[in-house]
């Protein structure tokens, strides 16, 4: 051997033992913090689905290709990292002999035209993230608005670095071995080239080049191990490891999102009993008050965080100046772990190091003057919408760890938002948000000219009754919903689905409480509302309220109550798909109008329901439908959930405002929703902008089920015979017939008052819509036409509330602040 080969050898097999024995220990202390957290519920059931699923997010990348183009670089880069280990084993082979390959496969014609491949295809998409990355840096005018602003770049571009210096080491050796003869460029298909420019070498110089390309290889691969060893939360490159086990410990073993449910409240492993509140230890955390209450998966979720900020160009919060970021606020809690762990883990605190115990001295929660690890207002400016979950590559649970952090302020700490004493005392005493008489939840059926059945009064219970109508306290008491609840019992009605309310015997699902952390209050309004329908005997039901419809949904089967729970958006459509609603044409003199539509998040990505509200929208007679830039699985957040709607937004832009503006500019006369909060948020948003003269006065904010109310309702256009010519006298059959289309085909002359419907065409330009079409809208559904007035009026009921913080709309936060257009995923429409 020459001297050179012998040092190759040498500094690469002590390198390579140093640096696989640090990252093992490193590995060690991971999991040594993971053990400091809590037992978890649910985590290990349905194994065999489990493995499926990971296997299809990681090896699919079904979550990264959200962003395709991105997606897909980073699977052929995930690929090469995976399959050119090999090339690793053999690098190794190559130090003691430069003509090395692996027993059997390593001259396998199949084996090298894909390790070609994969590298090439590796080279070249590393190029394309480690670019992309460079133009989307949070520097000049971007800032806040790129994704990465705040990751630690350093670590990111070392990781892309490492591997683009691997894989063009992996083409240098295949060239310099067909220069050394080992084969033709049959064997060789991509990279012969480069061994062609290596010839004239002799024979001892392609070898002396290979055993020092082997030992570069090796040793930047092990120096990334080292890296790694020491930088444990730099979940950059460990999630590479972690990201596995983080998918599989998933909420869901379906592989669906952790959203819809909220888990219940965790003590010691087990769901909390407030009824056996007396009997926990002193100690038990009610929530997470330290960074050790979280559960060891919310810490394997902070360890995995790529820092890729997808969750933070989502987030509405950030997107309107808020301090939350899911990202920053993830990376936040996995700095603190790291640093505490050493004395959470010293068997005598009093040795532990002196920095672990500065860094236990922090409140988990506290502003810039106590040092603590997350601010109140990053807390506090959540509106639990899940967009972040939803675009997480690795499905970290943000929802679930920052209403876990709510839970312990307020059950423990009492330290909440003061808008909150009213929402919680109104839900205690009167069991509504905005503290309402109880007897008053029948007061939106009285002018309605059919009987509302009421359980326990027009009928016992629910035997013999096809739905439940749940109203929900939004739909009993605020104005604008009362329209909402109006529309779809007429529409109930018309189709003749045979239904009944709980009126004076329904309360708040809780869903505000619950996002807001209150889950003793949850627990007390779910539990007597368990027991209403359980008397009731209650099997399917119907909710306007998209926050009422995932509770039902999603959460009282923890109390036991199994319900077959549809959006009002689902059955209606339904019901116009069998022809039991008609939606009837306006008059040809009646101009088309455009309709854009907001998606509620929890209608849209906490359950998937994206398609009812549009097909819905889509039969509606004189429209054309035009989407948002941010819809479906993308849609932007009111800023109504997570109990936003009842405080105050102090911070940067309004959510609302934002929304609103985006409707606006879409050049909509009605803007959809499908959620009482929404139409609140919208409505507000809409009075705001049609206030400073950026928003026409006709457009309008309107529930899917009053645009189909006002269709169905509408007289049916008479057509306008022609004098017949002599041979139509003659032969009426030669008379072309009049064909009714889309939601009137198959109707009958009977069925549509005694005359051929006409439907007018589809208008694609947005136009403004005419007075004679807001005389029938008004006639149809009373008049909601916006007057200037609060950009929010959730505290109260009525829609001429006072502006809820009294502070002015700024006219110049009026257009949405959205990410940089590149940093936005590919839309789903």
């Amino acid at each position: 051997m020459q001297v050179f080969q012998l040092i190759a050898i040498g500094v690469s097999l002590l390198v390579s033992v140093v640096a696989i024995a640090l990252f093992v220990r490193a590995a060690a202390r991971i999991v040594g913090v993971l053990r400091l957290g809590q037992p978890i519920l649910g985590r290990r059931d349905s194994p065999g689905a489990r493995w499926s699923m990971m296997a299809r997010e990681t090896l699919g990348h079904t979550r990264m290709l959200q962003w395709t183009l991105v997606g897909i670089a980073h699977w052929f880069v995930f690929v090469a990292f995976g399959a050119l280990f090999f090339t690793l084993l053999t690098a190794y082979g190559q130090l003691f002999d430069a003509e090395f390959a692996l027993p059997l496969i390593g001259h396998w014609i199949v084996y090298e035209w894909l390790s070609e491949a994969i590298a090439w295809l590796g080279l070249i998409s590393i190029l394309g993230l480690l670019g992309y990355r460079l133009t989307h840096r949070p520097a000049g005018e971007l800032g806040r608005r790129s994704r990465f602003f705040g990751s630690r770049m350093w670590q990111a571009y070392y990781v892309e670095l490492t591997i683009l210096g691997i894989v063009v080491c992996v083409l240098l050796l295949r060239g310099l071995e067909y220069a050394l003869g080992n084969g033709s460029a049959l064997h060789f298909p991509l990279t012969f080239f480069l061994g062609e420019a290596f010839a004239g070498l002799s024979t001892g110089t392609l070898e002396t080049l290979v055993h020092l390309l082997a030992m570069t290889k090796i040793l930047i691969s092990m120096a990334w191990f080292g890296v790694l060893a020491a930088n444990l939360t730099m979940g950059v490159a460990w999630h590479r490891f972690t990201a596995w086990p983080n998918i599989w410990f998933k909420r869901h073993a379906d592989g669906s999102t952790s959203l819809g449910d909220l888990p219940p409240m965790n003590v010691g492993g087990k769901a909390l009993d407030f009824a056996d509140l007396d009997d926990l230890d002193e100690d038990a955390a009610l929530g997470v008050g330290k960074v050790e209450d979280f559960s060891w998966k919310g810490l394997l979720d902070f360890t995995t965080c790529t820092e890729c900020g997808r969750c933070q160009s989502q987030c509405p919060a950030w997107n309107t100046e808020k301090p939350l970021s899911p990202k920053l606020l993830v990376m936040g809690l996995r700095e603190h772990a790291y640093a505490k762990a050493p004395l959470l883990q010293a068997d005598d605190p009093a040795k532990a190091p002196a920095a672990a115990v500065k860094e236990a001295e922090r409140p988990l929660i506290g502003d810039e003057a106590a040092y603590g690890v997350i601010d109140p207002d990053v807390l506090w400016s959540c509106t639990s919408c899940g967009a972040c979950v939803q675009q997480c590559p690795v499905d970290i649970e943000h929802v679930d760890h920052i209403v876990d952090m709510r839970r312990y302020q307020v059950l423990v700490e009492s330290n909440f938002p003061a808008e909150l004493n009213s929402l919680f005392k109104g839900l205690e005493t009167k069991g509504n948000p905005w503290n309402m008489a109880q007897n008053a939840r029948m007061d939106w059926a009285k002018n309605l000219p059919f009987e509302v059945k009421q359980v326990g009064s027009e009928v016992e219970d629910l035997t013999g009754v096809e739905y439940l109508f749940w109203v929900g306290c939004a739909g009993a008491y605020e104005d604008r919903a009362k329209k909402t609840t109006q529309a779809v019992a007429e529409l109930l009605h018309t189709a003749g689905v045979d239904f009944a309310v709980l009126g004076d015997g329904e309360t708040c699902s809780g869903d505000p409480a619950r996002r807001a952390g209150n889950e003793f209050v949850f627990s007390m309004l779910a539990e007597q509302n368990a027991e209403v329908l359980r008397e009731a005997k209650a099997t399917k039901v119907v909710a306007t309220c998209a926050h009422c419809f995932n509770t039902l949904k999603n959460e009282y089967s923890q109390l036991g109550v199994e319900l077959d729970v549809v959006h009002h958006t689902q059955l209606l459509n339904r019901l116009v798909r069998e022809g039991r609603l008609t939606p009837v044409a306006a008059e040809a003199s009646v101009a088309s109008r455009t309709i854009t539509y907001h998606d509620p998040c929890y209608l849209g990505r906490h359950n998937k329901v994206y398609e009812p509200p549009r097909e819905l929208l889509s039969v509606i007679p004189n429209t054309a439908f035009t989407e948002m830039p941010r819809n479906s699985e993308r849609s932007f957040c009111c800023g109504a959930g997570g109990a936003r709607m009842w405080m105050e937004e102090k911070i940067g832009q309004r959510i609302n405002v934002n929304r609103t503006a985006e409707a606006v500019a879409t050049g909509a006369d009605q803007i959809a929703v499908g959620c009482p909060f929404c139409r609140v948020m919208l409505s507000d948003g809409l009075i705001a902008q049609q206030a400073q003269g950026e928003a026409r006065e006709e457009v309008e904010v309107l529930d899917v089920a009053q645009m189909l109310l006002a269709a169905v309702k509408r007289e049916p256009v008479a057509s306008v015979a022609a004098e017949p010519s002599a041979q139509e006298a003659a032969d009426p059959a030669s008379v072309t017939a009049t064909t009714a289309v889309g939601a009137l085909a198959g109707t009958t002359p009977a069925e549509t008052g005694g005359s051929e419907p006409q439907l007018a065409p589809h208008d694609q330009s947005p136009g403004p819509r005419q007075p004679a079409e807001q005389d029938e809208y008004a006639a149809a559904q009373g008049d909601d036409s916006a007057t200037p007035g609060p950009v929010h009026s959730a505290h109260t009921p009525s829609s001429q509330a006072t502006p809820w913080d009294g502070s002015p709309v700024d006219s110049d936060a009026a257009a949405p602040t959205q990410p940089d257009p590149e940093e936005r995923p590919d839309t789903a429409r």
